[in-house]
């Protein structure tokens, strides 16, 4: 037994090696020259700079605060979103009296057997249609609600025990407060989970936004370092990899904030 878990430690320790590898290659590359950066030749920089960072950010060319905030306003929008609907639609489907709720749940399960490609085109020309492309409409209403996040919770609202529903009814509660008081907070794991899963899909999301938004300050940070990396940083690899450095900070700091809630999630819902 105890071998074992050396095993899976060394085991682990690799893995985790091989994932970090990447990103102390990029913020290390951060810190190098333009010249250092091209000629290579040492994973870590001789000398130390930060003219990469400062270029970045002070170049009029580069709206990285505006790439960042569409990013991050996007992503927090979107998950609020998500998190009220589909929060509320797994409570219904599992505890409340919803016609034909045993055959809308397959249905919405069902939608997530469907690629992503086939919805693009007809997403794509309803926001045409409406004269909404370029605005911040079809970077959240797309994600506003997934059948992942229902299937998610709608496995905890049903194991949750009567017995706590029953006796907040007692107590003089309605429905609403069953599930504002008595439920999400019981949820909350699992939520955070699904927020993070969420702010995730939507902050790395690339090939939607690109399409959608045809001005510099539309664009979300991922699309902003793809135009780039084509364009005025095409042989600057240290201002590349500071831009790509910086988009990299707010998801990190989230999963960071997260990551007891993202673990307790995970657990919960493997037991549920």
């Amino acid at each position: 037994m105890r071998k074992s878990k050396i095993i899976n430690i060394v085991f682990a320790s690799i893995l985790a090696i091989l994932f970090l590898i990447p990103l102390v290659w990029m913020v290390s590359t951060s810190f190098k020259s333009d010249f250092e950066a091209i000629g290579g030749g040492t994973f870590f920089p001789q000398e130390f700079t930060f003219q990469n960072y400062i270029s970045t950010l002070t170049s009029t060319s580069v709206p990285i605060l505006r790439w960042l905030f569409n990013s991050l306003f996007v992503g927090f929008a979107g998950v609020a979103i998500v998190v009220v609907i589909d929060s509320m639609a797994a409570y219904a489907l599992a505890r409340l009296d919803v016609p034909f709720k045993k055959v809308l749940f397959p249905l919405f399960v069902s939608t997530l057997m469907i690629p992503w490609v086939i919805t693009f085109l007809p997403l794509y020309q309803q926001f045409s249609n409406l004269g909404l492309l370029n605005t911040y409409a079809p970077l959240i209403l797309p994600y506003s609600a997934n059948a992942f996040g229902v299937f998610l919770l709608y496995q905890f609202f049903r194991s949750f025990p009567k017995e706590l529903e029953e006796a907040a009814r007692m107590d003089g509660a309605n429905k609403w407060q069953i599930f504002m008081k008595v439920v999400i907070p019981s949820a909350r794991p699992l939520i955070a989970t699904l927020a993070i899963f969420t702010f995730m899909a939507i902050y790395n999301d690339f090939l939607w936004p690109l399409v959608t938004t045809s001005t510099p300050e539309m664009r979300t940070v991922t699309t902003g370092i793809a135009i780039m990396q084509q364009g005025s940083f095409v042989s600057s690899y240290g201002q590349l990899m500071a831009l790509t450095t910086l988009a990299t900070i707010p998801i990190l700091i989230v999963f960071l904030i997260g990551q007891k809630w993202f673990i307790r999630g995970i657990t919960q819902s493997g037991i549920k």
